[in-house]
């Protein structure tokens, strides 16, 4: 592996690593429910992100089911809390 691609692997790492960090900040401190399941869609968003990229970088697809099932559960947990706020919301 050259040096390229090791500094290339540590930039997307600190790159995943601080979209997370900052989901989880907006999930702790978002002052409505919107903020925290668009924040926690966002989290999965970069989980999926994350497995797509082991997968490449150790040459399987052994993760492809998990990404599915995260993707479904981030899609149907969005909808729900929309469908949620807006019987919530009069207008």
């Amino acid at each position: 592996m050259s040096v390229v691609m090791q500094v290339g692997y540590v930039v997307v790492g600190a790159l995943f690593f601080s979209a997370a960090a900052m989901a989880l900040v907006r999930i702790v401190r978002g002052p409505s429910i919107l903020d925290r399941i668009i924040a926690s869609d966002v989290l999965l968003t970069t989980l999926i992100c994350v497995l797509g990229a082991e997968m490449i970088h150790n040459g399987h697809t052994r993760t492809v089911p998990v990404m599915l099932v995260l993707a479904m559960t981030a899609f149907l947990a969005t909808v729900a809390v929309a469908r949620y706020v807006s019987k919530q919301d009069p207008s």
